[in-house]
Parts: C-alpha cells; structure tokens; sequence
C-alpha cells in the first residue's frame, strides 16, 4: 500500500491507522451524535402547536357564548309565550286579571312562576292593565309581562321590550 501523502490525498482524520471507522463517536458526556437517540419536540416546535391551539380555542369560545346566550333567548320565548297565555286564560275564566304573578300558581294555573333565564330570578317585569278597562276598575290586574333584564338580545332589541 502506498502512503497517503504520496498518493497526492489526504488522509481521512476521522478513520485510524488501518482505515477503519470508528464505531460511534462520542461526545464529551458520552452522548451519541446519531439523530436516533435524541427524542422529543424542540422548542420551537412546542411552540408553534401551543400557538395554534390557542388559536383554535379563541374562535371557539365566541361561538360556545353564542350558543349559550341563544338558548336562554329561546327559553325566555317559551317562558313569555307560557305566561301571556296563562295570563289570557285566567283573564277570560275569572273576567278579571290577576293581582300578582303568584296568583297564576295558587289558582293552578301554572305550577310556579317561571325563571327568567337572563336574570336567574321569577322577578318579571309585569305591566298592569289599563285601569279604565278592566272590570273592577279599583284593582286593576296583570295585562302584560317582560323580562326584568337590562341585556340586550342577539337579535339587536332590549329583552325588556320582548
């Protein structure tokens, strides 16, 4: 075999003597340089995933409000539809108007007075009717209901004037 330098190459630093490599090579701490044994995710890499569920999670949550707030309109609807004809119904059976919602419970109308779903509270806002045209003009009953609420619906109205 002729020698390196007089074969015009140079030799290869990383093999020995006799031309062989070595097995693996190793690290100060003795940590291979092969990229099998070097697991996990880079920072960077953590990062762009939590970036993008970030991303995901703020336009979910304004469609989960939504969602929230639009099934509570839907039950303040029943509830107003429940109670204006109830209170159409007691006011054609007894030709009068009740004095008070609970009225409307203690002659079995209804089984109790209904929650507001936007105030969380059977507090209604009740309109009494017009006393030169109720029956006992003395007393005057309930003629009309609303929500006790300040909020404003999805739809643009105050939830007072549904």
């Amino acid at each position: 075999m002729e020698h390196p330098i007089q074969s015009g190459s140079r030799p290869d630093p990383s093999r020995d003597r006799e031309g062989a490599l070595p097995a693996r090579r190793m690290l100060p701490r003795g940590k291979a340089t092969t990229r099998q044994h070097q697991r996990g995710f880079t920072f960077v890499e953590m990062m762009v995933v939590v970036t993008i569920i970030v991303i995901l999670i703020s336009m979910a949550i304004p469609i989960y409000n939504r969602a929230i707030i639009r099934s509570k309109e839907s039950v303040l609807h029943n509830n107003l539809f429940t109670i204006r004809t109830v209170l159409d119904n007691y006011c054609y059976d007894k030709a009068k108007c009740p004095q008070a919602l609970q009225d409307l419970v203690s002659e079995g109308y209804l089984r109790a007075v209904p929650t507001d779903p936007m105030t969380n509270a059977t507090d209604w806002k009740v309109v009494m009717e017009d006393a030169t045209q109720s029956v006992n003009q003395q007393e005057p009953g309930i003629w009309e209901v609303h929500s006790n609420s300040e909020k404003t619906g999805l739809d643009g109205r105050p939830y007072a004037d549904w």
